[in-house]
């Protein structure tokens, strides 16, 4: 009996050894800026982006051939956060800031959606989030802390083009997350609008739905041991920051977009998030799009929703 009490014992220890291992695995992997993928993730995402890529390359050479410069600001915690701006129409005084998704940038994320606020007058600050681009950081923030960020990039427009600026917050994906997240805050009242595309609730539950539909494992005990970590290293909780919570505290209108074919971040969470939206609310849910894919699969209808939702909140 004791030689099987062992056996069980030191097989247990080897279980929760290997658990702890592949946890550990997972956070690093996830979380820490030196060790995410943008290959890995575009794969894990399942767009397919090469059908895009001669429209993509010709509104790049576009957005590129316009003004624009390399801007920096300070976070509340210390780090130095690059984004790239373009003025837009000298007598406009209209600005749409730009978040890009998980392990991407601000200059990739918007090359689409460029051609439609450049030609419409707007100036873009195109933001790379903390631990993305050239922005400092070490752990990805995942919204819970790009909010944050978000705002001190708003006071940043708001004293560059004077206290009349009306802005949009645009996020896609992670951005999408952030600038949700962001809802909850005490906003200026120069921020009219948010428009979010395929944003999720929180890292725990997009974590979750990514373990359990592409490897096929239990949330138990890799989330939880991740959270722990996060809270140790980063600062804070994998669902501290709840996107479905925040927007309960919401004032300022926004335009949630969704692709029904997303299997990265279930349309579901789009539709959960709509229905705790304190603030006025519009949503379009684009057959067929799978991941950020909703611009390109129906530009048109993409484009329209921008239109009715933005000549509703700004002047």
């Amino acid at each position: 009996m004791k030689k099987k009490l062992k056996a069980a014992a030191a097989l247990l220890g080897l279980f929760t050894i290997a658990e702890v291992g592949s946890s550990a695995y997972f956070y690093r992997r996830t979380m820490k800026r030196n060790k995410v993928d943008v290959k890995r993730t575009m794969k894990m995402a399942g767009t397919d982006w090469n059908q895009y890529a001669s429209l993509i390359g010709e509104r790049k050479q576009y957005m590129m051939s316009q003004p624009h410069k390399d801007v920096y600001c300070m976070s509340d915690d210390g780090l130095r956060l690059h984004a790239t701006y373009f003025p837009g129409s000298p007598d406009s005084n209209k600005v749409v800031i730009c978040f890009h998704g998980y392990t991407s940038e601000g200059l990739n994320d918007y090359i689409g959606l460029s051609d439609y606020y450049i030609k419409r007058g707007y100036g873009m600050l195109l933001v790379d989030e903390r631990a993305h681009g050239k922005s400092e950081g070490k752990y990805i923030g995942f919204g819970c802390l790009d909010r944050k960020d978000a705002l001190v990039w708003i006071h940043y427009i708001i004293q560059l083009c004077g206290e009349n600026v009306q802005i949009l917050l645009h996020g896609t994906s992670m951005g999408g997350a952030t600038v949700l997240m962001a809802s909850g805050l005490n906003l200026p009242v120069q921020v009219k609008g948010i428009i979010s595309d395929c944003g999720f609730t929180s890292p725990k539950y997009v974590f979750t739905h990514v373990l359990h539909s592409m490897y096929h494992l239990p949330a138990f005990p890799i989330i939880p041991i991740a959270d722990y970590v996060n809270k140790k290293k980063a600062g804070y909780g994998l669902d501290e920051c709840n996107a479905a919570r925040e927007v309960r505290k919401a004032t300022v209108p926004a335009l949630l977009i969704h692709g029904d074919a997303d299997t990265f971040v279930p349309c579901a969470m789009c539709h959960e998030i709509y229905q705790n939206y304190a603030a006025d609310k519009k949503k379009l849910i684009v057959k067929g799009a799978a991941h950020a894919e909703s611009y390109y699969k129906n530009m048109a209808e993409y484009e329209k929703a921008l239109d009715e939702f933005i000549g509703g909140v700004i002047k």
